[in-house]
């Protein structure tokens, strides 16, 4: 039997872990903004066109770092 070593649902989540995650996540977004715009000067896309597309999918992200980050305070506030 082999044990995994990635956490499930019922694996409490430490602060460490909840601030790598975070990180990770914003360092995506912030790639996912910078190569979306690299892209569309390229296509001769406007910035705004190009942001426009990306809004629904930076939405997702920011209403996660923020849930990360409401879970880390409360993690931080119980200990």
């Amino acid at each position: 039997m082999t044990e995994s070593s990635e956490l499930t649902a019922t694996d409490p989540v430490t602060a460490q872990e909840l601030t790598e995650v975070i990180a990770e996540l914003e360092e995506y977004r912030e790639r996912l903004v910078s190569d979306t715009l690299t892209m569309a000067q390229r296509a001769k896309m406007l910035r705004s066109q190009a942001l426009a597309q990306l809004e629904p999918d930076l939405a997702k992200i920011d209403a996660t770092l923020q849930a990360l980050r409401n879970q880390q305070a409360a993690l931080t506030v119980d200990n």
